[in-house]
Formats: structure tokens, sequence, C-alpha cells
């Protein structure tokens, strides 16, 4: 069977903040903030938004644009860092039921900013068992909602949206044509952290033994920006070189590379490192900042509409996040 990216999708709120409005409440500038990480503005969820909505309308454009109806796809994987809920019920549960995709299970992953490429690779591995089948495959994320904005470290770094790709046979038949690398390195993990999980454990009543309910509290996110960068440059540059080799190529050869929206610095630091026009690497963090697993499927949307993304064009599919994981996914669009 051949596996082929059938439609694409993708969702940015309405609203959007600035540097300069961001510039009035903290300890900044647009030079500043532009200068650091290549970013004027993000977007950000509205009152009556979540990852699930935005998830839900970016879903939708990937449908209508495969001429897929939501009752044919069998599998529904969402990548994101920012679930409705804490931990369940799945995100992805809760745009499977709106889309009316009753057919399919569903299920988040979590791989953070990875994590797209990380759930592409696995409805692919899907499909490859379910010939026939259709896979939906979203990254989407509300970071703006996990935010401290008084934290000038992070705050100007994140934004929020949606992106989604309908996965399925194209009836073409032939082998998998797609190279991928996943990886993880933990000993990087503390490098990008967000407490309130279950690592700490409960005091106990002294009286009873049972544990005390905690006390409310927010929990942090903290980036440890130098060690990040130095990772980000060296694996996704390494990733993208790999990928090629594996097929007798170099990155030279590539007519794009999708690399997570994470700084533009760390982008042409790559491009750099692998001796690559700065042209070659699809660049919208300028409006959209970092939006982690959502960021690799809006761009990708985005250079298919604005007509970009052709049929035929050598691709590389790269990104890294908290975990640290990274992923890369080498193709011909749409093959996979």
């Amino acid at each position: 069977m051949g596996i082929t990216i059938l439609g694409t999708g993708s969702y940015l709120p309405p609203k959007v903040v600035v540097n300069d409005e961001l510039a009035k409440a903290l300890d900044t500038s647009d030079e500043w903030i532009f200068s650091h990480t290549g970013i004027h503005s993000r977007h950000v969820a509205g009152e009556d938004e979540t990852t699930s909505t935005m998830a839900v309308k970016a879903a939708r454009e990937a449908l209508d644009a495969a001429k897929v109806k939501s009752e044919e796809i069998g599998l529904v994987v969402l990548a994101t860092s920012t679930p409705d809920y804490a931990t369940f019920p799945s995100t992805a549960c809760l745009v499977q039921d709106a889309l009316g995709c009753r057919n399919a299970g569903a299920y988040d992953l979590q791989a953070a900013c990875a994590g797209f490429v990380y759930a592409l690779e696995q409805a692919r591995g899907w499909l490859a068992i379910n010939p026939g089948k259709k896979a939906l495959v979203i990254g989407a994320e509300c970071l703006t909602r996990i935010l401290d904005w008084a934290d000038r470290s992070s705050c100007v770094r994140l934004g929020g949206g949606a992106g989604a790709v309908v996965v399925g046979d194209d009836g073409a038949g032939g082998a998998p044509t797609a190279r991928a690398i996943l990886g993880a390195d933990g000993s990087g993990c503390h490098f990008i952290q967000r407490t309130g999980g279950t690592k700490e454990a409960l005091p106990l009543d002294p009286m009873t033994g049972i544990p005390v309910a905690p006390q409310p509290f927010l929990p942090k996110l903290s980036l440890m920006g130098h060690e990040v960068f130095a990772f980000a440059v060296r694996t996704m540059s390494r990733v993208t070189e790999e990928l090629c080799a594996s097929l007798g190529s170099e990155p030279a050869s590539l007519d794009r590379v999708f690399a997570h929206q994470a700084n533009g610095r760390i982008i042409e630091a790559c491009a750099r490192r692998m001796k690559l026009p700065l042209e070659k690497f699809w660049l919208n963090l300028q409006e959209t900042a970092n939006t982690s697993a959502a960021s690799i499927p809006i761009s990708l949307d985005q250079a298919v509409r604005a007509g970009e993304l052709k049929d035929g064009m050598k691709i590389v599919l790269v990104g890294f996040g908290a975990g640290l994981s990274y992923g890369g996914i080498h193709m011909t669009w749409p093959n996979l």
C-alpha cells in the first residue's frame, strides 16, 4: 500500500498579542524579544477556546481537504502537552466525539514539541497493518493558558494553535518511501519542565497515616535556554543529516525543511550547520511564536495553501522538545 498525507488543516486563534503589548507589563521590548527569539507576535486562545476546540477546527479543515468523512477515520492521535483535562479523559476522545469519528480509536500522545512527528510515525505504523484505513493526526496546544505572564523568559516565546493531517492509502500501492528517526535523551529532562504531577509524595497525617490533601498551587514552567539551544541545533541538524544519508543523499538535496518553530535563532544556526540557505526552511514563528506540537502541522498546512509545498518535493519534518525528545521524517510529499 502507499501511505499518503491526503489533506492538511490548521487553526490559529483570532486574538493576537504583539510584543509591544507585552512590553507594557514586562521589562522587555519588541526589539529585545525579536533579537532573542525571532518572534513579533503570538496567537492567544480566547475564553471559549481550548486545545480540543482548536484541534476540531484544524481537523475539519484537513478532512475537507482530503475529501474524507469523519466516519471513515479509524484512528485519532492527538499530540499535545496542554490537554483539556490534567490527565483524563484524553483530549483526543473529546475531538473524536465532536467530529463524529464514531469508528475511530483515540488517544493523546505526549512528546512535547516533537509530538507531531511521533504521532505521524505511529499512525504510519498503524496504517501499515490496517490497509485501507485512514487516520487523523493532530498537533494542538493551548500554551498561553499555562504561562506565568509575568515571566519574561517563557511568556514571550509561546503561542496557541492546532494543525492536522489525514493519512491513508492513496490506492497507488508500492513500498513505503519515507524514513524516520525517533529518539530521546532523558538526561536532559530538567532542561524543560512543568511541575504539577505526581513526582512529590503527599504528606501523611501523623494520626491516621492517610495522605493529606495538597494545598492549591500553580504549576511552574521552567526553561534552561542555553542548554536547550545547544541541544536543538545539534540534534535537529544531526537527525536531518542522518535521514538524508539513509537514502544516499545530503541535506542540500532537500526542497524544504519543516523544523519545529521554537526559536528563529535555532533555525538559523541549523541552516548554517548544514550549509543550507535559510530560504529552504519554512518560517512562521514571527507571527505564531512557539506552538509546540502544533508548529509542524500548522507549517505544512500553510505551505500547502500558499502553493509552496508541491507533490514530489523532498522534505524533512524535524522537531525536538521536553524529555528531551526528538524526531524526524524524510518524505517525498505527500507520500509516507
